[in-house]
C-alpha cells in the first residue's frame, strides 16, 4: 500500500466502503479517508479559538481488513511486482493490468 492508492474495505462495519489512503502508520495501520469514521470529545481552546464538542475522526484501521480496488474489475484485487524494462511495477493479480496506470 502506497499513499494515495484507492482501496476497499473487506472486512469489519464498514466493509464494501471505498476510499483513498491518507496516512500510513507503523504498525500495520492506515488511515483511509471516510472509513471507519469514530467520535471523539474534543476539548475547546479559546486562545486558539478552537471549538469543543463532538467531532467525527478517521481511525486508523489494519492492513488485514482493506485490499486494492481495480477499477476495471469493479472488486477488491492482490497486487503482484513484476519486472519491465528493468524497473519493478505493480500489477493487479487477475488481469495483470498495472496499478500506477
Amino acid at each position: 500500500m502506497r499513499k494515495e492508492d484507492e482501496v476497499i474495505v473487506i472486512a469489519g462495519r464498514d466493509k464494501g466502503k471505498r476510499g483513498a489512503v491518507v496516512e500510513i502508520l507503523a504498525d500495520d495501520r492506515v488511515v483511509v479517508s471516510g472509513v471507519n469514521l469514530v467520535k471523539k470529545h474534543q476539548r475547546g481552546n479559546p486562545q486558539s479559538g478552537e471549538r469543543g464538542g463532538i467531532v467525527d475522526l478517521e481511525a486508523p484501521i489494519h492492513v488485514s481488513n482493506i485490499a486494492m480496488y481495480n477499477d476495471a474489475t469493479d472488486a477488491a484485487d492482490r497486487v503482484g511486482i513484476r519486472i519491465i524494462d528493468g524497473e519493478k511495477v505493480r500489477v493487479f493479480q487477475s488481469d495483470g493490468r498495472l496499478v500506477d496506470e
